[in-house]
């Protein structure tokens, strides 16, 4: 496996906004997928492309020359909440969540693109004739590689938009119509296994197919080979997100929860509960980069074993608001417990705590609103992403959620699913079952915690998360 790795700027232009470059994005993928090549690969070796992204990152362009007309609005920015906000207040939720799966958030794309079709000057006018393209950054690189002749993304993205029924799995008029949107922004839909079309030849050396496409944690999901009802998986990037196979059930969440589809496959759709938390990996790196209390994020595990675990430090990384199943966009970070005694090291351990923390969350309302719809709760976790590395950070989370956790052999499980994906649609794989018979356990953590130890620093979490929200 070859492995090639463009860190992207982030932009921050105000309090709760993030912004990514879409020029950047594109021109990182087309060097990362050069540079693969240029180690003795040439492109017609290649069966076929896979593409996950950043779901509910959001682009407009020029339909005609391929230019974004804004930066991205990345998934963590708020700068809808007053939007949504306005849009819970007149009793449009309900309708949205049953449509969607969705809550009224900032997290999600629709509001996303309200916003650049109010603010971008000139954007709402030439969206109505036509002139624009909306897409998560699957569309907008499918876009870019093709060199402008396919507009498409797969179900599992738009289904994270607002705007598409994953009922009837249509884009859906009257969603559009509350927010705003005129249809002729929107992608075609396709299956997650599908053709998307071709790259231009002068991008790698000769045409690509692409084959395969699902935002960023259904890949995973994927990759995870939880393809059977209970199997579940969290994903330990940037943020945190967990995903629980329902099958063909579309499970209402009664926990706050979103009700998302895992995967679409022959047109058969396959649908999962999600709670998604902002910051895991970013608590890393706020450590790192802006209190200076970590060298490396590799350093944060030795400083964690390091700390007093009995210092009873709490810290809830609202940075950006709550994820699930609080949804609180307004919340902010704080620090709790502090004492005289209290380093950097306590600081580090709390800051790993408050990821197994929420996950423990994620997985106490999952087990409900499964229980509910008469399926069996999950009783293992699959792991991956960065912050899964750290053996101190994945025993805690044994520990905190009294479960079993699973380390696959490969933790980059979400560029493997969508290369599973690709490779499905390529013939490679008969199907899902070809690739679950691949998926291989590296290490599995049990819990070793007392129970009233773990009570009762769950007491103190769920304490301190209630001295932040708002809502």
């Amino acid at each position: 496996m070859r492995v090639r790795q463009v860190a992207l700027t982030q932009h921050f232009p105000r309090d709760g906004w993030v912004e990514h470059d879409a020029a950047e994005i594109w021109s990182a993928t087309r060097s990362v997928c050069r540079a693969i090549l240029d180690k003795g690969m040439s492109a017609s070796e290649i069966a076929a492309i896979g593409i996950t992204n950043q779901r509910e990152t959001t682009v407009i362009w020029d339909r005609v020359t391929g230019e974004p007309l804004h930066k991205a609005i990345v998934w963590q920015d708020r700068r809808t909440a007053d939007f949504c906000a306005r849009l819970k207040a007149e009793g449009h939720e309900d309708m949205v969540r049953a449509r969607t799966g969705l809550l009224l958030d900032p997290y999600f794309s629709g509001t996303k693109l309200a916003w650049l079709l109010d603010h971008v000057p000139g954007a709402r006018a030439r969206a109505e004739k036509g002139e624009i393209c909306f897409g998560t950054v699957d569309s907008w690189l499918i876009y870019k590689l093709t060199g402008g002749k396919v507009h498409a993304t797969d179900a599992t993205n738009a289904s994270r938009t607002l705007m598409f029924n994953i009922v009837t799995q249509s884009w859906d008029d009257d969603l559009l119509r509350l927010m705003n949107i005129p249809a002729s922004v929107l992608p075609q839909v396709k299956d997650c296994c599908a053709d998307f079309g071709v790259t231009v030849a002068d991008h790698f050396g000769a045409p690509i197919a692409i084959s395969g496409v699902a935002g960023d944690q259904q890949a995973a999901t994927v990759g995870q080979a939880c393809f059977e009802p209970g199997l579940m998986k969290s994903t330990y990037g940037t943020g945190c997100f967990a995903v629980v196979n329902t099958g063909a059930q579309f499970v209402r969440s009664q926990n706050r929860l979103l009700s998302t589809i895992a995967y679409r496959l022959n047109g058969e759709v396959t649908y999962g509960l999600e709670g998604s938390i902002f910051m895991a990996g970013a608590i890393v790196q706020w450590l790192r980069d802006e209190m200076k209390l970590v060298g490396s994020s590799a350093d944060s595990e030795a400083m964690a074993r390091a700390a007093d675990p009995q210092s009873g430090v709490v810290l809830v990384p609202a940075f950006t608001g709550l994820g699930a199943p609080y949804w609180d966009p307004h919340a902010r970070a704080a620090i709790f417990g502090m004492t005289r005694d209290t380093g950097p090291e306590e600081i580090v351990s709390a800051a790993l705590q408050s990821v197994s923390f929420q996950t423990r969350d994620l997985m106490e309302a999952m087990g409900e609103d499964m229980k509910a719809a008469g399926l069996a709760s999950p009783t293992a976790l699959r792991v991956d992403g960065g912050m899964v590395a750290n053996d101190w950070f994945v025993q805690n989370l044994a520990d905190m959620i009294g479960a079993r956790v699973e380390r696959p052999e490969v933790t980059e499980t979400t560029a493997l699913g969508a290369a599973y994906l690709a490779g499905i649609q390529a013939g490679f794989y008969s199907g899902p079952e070809a690739v679950a018979a691949n998926w291989r356990c590296e290490r599995a953590f049990t819990p070793r915690m007392k129970e009233s130890e773990r009570a009762a620093g769950y007491d103190r979490w769920r304490k301190a998360v209630g001295r932040v929200l708002t809502n």
